[in-house]
């Protein structure tokens, strides 16, 4: 049977309506993997260290809660005490909202940074900082699982002869310990709080 011309054309335009929306349908599908895609954090906070008070804490520990973490060292001269001052300032700027998020202190030096010099020292910053620190070997992983960088420096004059070089970014990890953000060094507890208040 031969078709007409109006036929024709309904055929092509049926097909063409069936091509379109079979594509939709795809082009939904993509859009919807690729949102799930960026919506997932770039790494996860994993670790398991022992706290100033000689306890093990995991990140499954602070589940449903934000974490600010840090890292550096007791005998760090500016750039630690001073993100520490700033994290003890966002934590008092946050009011009752601070029940919401845990502040960690990683140190990267164990050497010298065992639970007791800990608990000496993030006391100081008044904030309900936790210090947590570990073997060595422990502290290696911690850092490749952030990720972060640090490394010994031999200098005679500072405290045992060394010091130490390190990541000094302050890093903020969501209720389910997926990273969130982070602030360089320097970034003013004014602004941090800000960006903090926004997601909490």
């Amino acid at each position: 049977m031969r078709l007409s011309g109006l036929q024709k054309v309904l055929w092509v335009l049926a097909g063409a309506a069936a091509f379109v929306f079979i594509w939709l349908l795809l082009w939904s599908d993509y859009r919807a993997d690729l949102a799930r895609t960026e919506s997932e954090p770039p790494f996860l906070a994993d670790f398991e260290l022992t706290d100033h008070r000689g306890m093990v804490q995991t990140d499954e520990d602070f589940a449903g809660r934000w974490m600010l973490v840090f890292f550096g060292f007791t005998n760090c001269p500016d750039v630690c005490p001073t993100t520490l001052s700033e994290v003890a300032a966002v934590m008092e700027g946050l009011g009752d909202e601070a029940a919401m998020v845990q502040p960690i202190f990683i140190t990267i030096d164990p050497e010298r940074d065992t639970p007791t010099a800990l608990a000496e020292y993030v006391p100081l910053f008044d904030a309900g900082i936790i210090g947590l620190t570990g073997t060595p070997e422990q502290i290696a992983a911690t850092s490749e699982t952030f990720p972060i960088f640090f490394e010994r420096i031999e200098q005679a004059t500072a405290p045992g002869g060394y010091t130490m070089g390190h990541t000094s970014h302050l890093f903020l990890f969501d209720t389910q310990a997926g990273f969130a953000d982070s602030w360089p060094y320097g970034t003013p507890a004014e602004e941090i709080l800000a960006d903090l208040r926004q997601r909490i």
